[in-house]
């Protein structure tokens, strides 16, 4: 087709072209030719016909430089910001790291250059969420903002009491099992030399203890502030929410610690008899055969501290107290019912309350009766647990007259060697018992003397040894005392309200508490059961179901003992049990108990009782089913508390399609 058809063809608009003829075709008629102008002029109008123009200046006219500038301010405002946050937090995780690391090392040097490091990081990490500080106002992301300016606030408060606790516990950095740091040179060689030395140094550390608990408790409402439902459940693979929930936690229990420790430690010179001397009423109670606040109270104790230094005063079986007291006091229903052969009420029997306070202020009313009754500042109950893991430090100990005690195990019994031996002491099956022969409760009086002889010279030498413990013990010996005391194995009864009120505070009272949400508290009681409690295996299953009007909650106790009787430690547990749940629940059914399950109310709350016997090889599942009148409004929390006396025994709890399973060897409490 000749050059000047094709043109036509394609009808290109004649201003739009420059057609160049040389003179040789114009001469010819030849038809023109088009020239690389002509060809790109063309294609630029069949850009117009073909409505490119519809965007003046092509894609990049001003909607794309439009576009464009949008794009550069989100990389600038947004993206650039956000990676910058990204690589700070990244240095705050690895710093954080370190600290753990440093902490788990138990190194004061390596702690204090790792928090120097993360505080330096963290202030990195804060100046860079400012730079997006804007977007606090922006919907849905300024949820987000606000949760990191929460984080690095609090954080910076919980580094900031870290430096002061490190600074305030650096002198007794032994004593708690650390390494480093400017230790105090006093020449310490045992346990007694170091708390000599907390009681001469003692006024030094409470100063401290309002500026740790003021950065904490900024800590804590900082943390409180961050809302855990803004973030998925999980996210690949990995679990946000629950994440969130458990450090918000973890935060609060720190607060706590510090906050609620605070009176207690204020209360420290009185407790250790600085300046006055102090005398306390020890009650031994024997948690292998399980009464409400931990176990039979089988001896006491009158024990002199002046000035941190413990003497030994007078040690007694409690059926020589109950001889003194002559009690003519009707014995209560339960006992009545479940230990027919006691007509009066007995000073061992009056911890029948589960709230320690209570079965306290029970026992030291009749107690005073006594009229040669020693006089006491605080009473303070003790239950094996502390004993054997004092001996696990210690070893083995030699009591002159009585042979030598440990806490190894004792094949006999498989138990450690101390119970085996106190038990045996104590009277092979105790006052009052189940002969299995029989069928019925029987009485065989105590072997008093030889309780009475052993537990002096006992106690006198578990203190001789523990306080000239050397250096290097110290922290072990701390740590038992310390699980013992978060455990309710010690527990505490003052007659001063205010020190009173500070061990009440901390946990360290053995009180049932109030407490807004669902509450669960399993308490059991051995009536002449032996010491059956020290083979007893006991798990909890609560299974909870949260409505408007409150929760349907399924609870499963399930009673087993996997040792065969020995007619002497082991035999029929007669067990009546008690659960504590929100007052104002409705038991709707029950199984497993031998006499119709009771409801009545206790110490604030709805409890539902019962009675069952388990035998040697065998096992019992008490089911209870019952309703709360606990609302379901945001979070569903739970309250489980701790029966003093008892090990750790297996929860499990559920709620919905949530579950827990945890050891309960101290009060727990729950949030889903």
């Amino acid at each position: 087709m000749p050059e000047t058809e094709f043109i036509k063809k394609i009808s290109l608009p004649e201003e739009s072209t420059t057609v160049v003829q040389s003179d040789d075709s114009a001469q010819s008629g030849s038809s023109s030719s088009l020239t690389k102008t002509s060809l790109f002029s063309s294609f630029a109008g069949a850009r117009g016909r073909f409505g490119w123009s519809s965007f003046p200046g092509g894609i990049f006219g001003k909607w794309g430089v439009m576009v464009l500038s949008i794009l550069v301010v989100l990389v600038l405002l947004v993206l650039l910001p956000t990676l910058y946050i990204a690589n700070s937090a990244k240095k705050v995780i690895s710093s954080g790291r370190e600290l753990q690391s440093a902490f788990q090392a138990q190194d004061l040097d390596q702690i204090d250059a790792a928090l120097k490091k993360t505080k330096g990081d963290l202030e990195s990490f804060d100046k860079s969420v400012n730079i997006l500080a804007w977007m606090k106002v922006v919907p849905f992301a300024g949820g987000y903002w606000s949760d990191l300016k929460h984080l690095t606030t609090g954080s910076k408060a919980g580094i900031e009491a870290g430096e002061i606790v490190l600074k305030t516990i650096e002198p007794y950095a032994d004593i708690l099992g650390f390494a480093g740091g400017k230790q105090a040179a006093d020449g310490s060689q045992t346990a007694e030399d170091r708390i000599n030395f907390i009681v001469e140094t003692v006024d030094q550390i409470i100063p401290q203890i309002d500026s740790i608990s003021e950065k904490t408790q900024i800590m804590a409402g900082e943390f409180g502030k961050i809302d855990p439902n803004r973030y998925p459940q999980y996210f690949r693979g990995k679990e946000i929410q629950g994440t969130v929930r458990k450090a918000i936690e973890a935060v609060d229990r720190v607060n706590e610690l510090a906050t609620d420790g605070k009176p207690v430690l204020k209360q420290l010179p009185y407790l250790l008899g600085i300046g006055q001397e102090r005398e306390y009423l020890f009650l031994w109670q024997n948690d292998k055969e399980l009464r409400p606040t931990g176990g039979f109270i089988t001896a006491y104790s009158i024990v002199k501290v002046k000035d941190g230094k413990i003497e030994p005063v007078a040690s007694n079986d409690i059926y020589n107290l109950d001889n003194q007291f002559k009690s003519k006091l009707p014995a209560p229903e339960p006992i009545k019912k479940y230990l027919p052969l006691v007509n009066y009420w007995n000073l061992r029997d009056m911890n029948l309350s589960p709230d320690f306070k209570v079965s306290m202020d029970t026992f030291s009313e009749n107690y005073n009766s006594i009229k040669k009754a020693a006089p006491y500042d605080g009473i303070i109950s003790v239950d094996s647990y502390l004993l054997v893991d004092l001996l696990k430090v210690m070893g083995w100990i030699g009591v002159p007259g009585f042979g030598n005690f440990s806490a190894e195990n004792d094949s006999r019994c498989n138990c450690p060697v101390v119970i085996y031996e106190l038990e045996s002491y104590a009277d092979v099956a105790g006052p009052i018992v189940w002969d299995d022969i029989s069928g019925k409760i029987v009485y065989k009086p105590p072997h008093a003397d030889n309780r009475k002889a052993i537990l002096g010279p006992l106690m006198n030498t578990l203190v001789a040894n523990a306080m000239g413990q050397p250096k290097e013990k110290i922290p072990s010996l701390f740590e038992a005392g310390w699980n013992a005391l978060m455990q309710k194995h010690v527990m505490f009864y003052f007659k001063d309200s205010e020190v009173q009120r500070a061990l009440e505070t901390f946990n360290l009272a053995g009180r049932v508490k109030d407490y807004e949400g669902d509450y669960l508290h399993i308490n059991d009681t051995n009536f002449a059961g032996a010491k059956s409690n020290m083979y007893v295996e006991e798990e909890a299953d609560l299974s909870v179901e949260v409505g408007k009007d409150g929760t349907t909650n399924m609870l499963t106790i399930k009673y087993k003992n996997p040792q065969k009787a020995d007619g002497w430690l082991n035999g029929p547990y007669r067990d009546w049990f008690r659960v504590y749940v929100p007052k104002g629940s409705i038991l709707v059914d029950s199984s497993g108990s031998e006499v119709p399950v009771s409801a009545s109310e206790d110490l604030g709350k709805t409890v539902f009782e019962g009675f069952f016997t388990l035998r040697p090889m065998g096992v019992v599942e008490v089911k209870l089913q019952y309703k709360t009148p606990i609302k379901k409004n945001g979070d569903y929390k739970l309250l489980v508390q701790k029966q003093p006396g008892t090990g750790g025994n297996l929860y499990k709890v559920q709620v919905g399609r949530k579950s827990e399973e945890f050891k309960l060897v101290t009060d727990r409490e729950l949030k889903f």
